[in-house]
């Protein structure tokens, strides 16, 4: 993922968090706000350290990244999106997750049909 498509100071999370909209399932959480004066989404990633070692945590975060990679142009843009993996994510492969991601972008309306 291009550095034009991340969320990566703090601030940013926080102003996200604070003011943003949230959904979640078993597996993950998002966090997302809209913004008019973007012309592409961008993204933000935190697994934290209950979630496993530092080898299982990037395994997560690759995943997430590919799966936006691969969804990246049927998530609308003009939005900032913060995902959190859950304890389940760290029994999941890339599949299940990109699987579990695209069903909280459907729930909340963040693809293109």
């Amino acid at each position: 993922m291009e550095k034009a498509y991340r969320v990566k100071k703090n601030e940013e999370f926080q102003y996200i968090f604070k003011n943003g909209k949230s959904f979640a399932n078993r597996q993950l959480v998002i966090y997302y706000i809209e913004r008019e004066n973007q012309a592409l989404f961008r993204i933000g990633l935190s697994v934290g350290k209950k979630i496993g070692n530092a080898v299982m945590r990037n395994r997560i975060k690759r995943c997430l990244r590919q799966a936006f990679t691969d969804l990246k142009k049927e998530v609308k843009p003009g939005y900032d999106i913060i995902i959190i993996a859950r304890q389940p994510t760290k029994e999941m492969n890339c599949h299940m997750i990109k699987k579990s991601l695209i069903h909280l972008l459907k729930r909340e309306q963040l693809l293109i049909k």
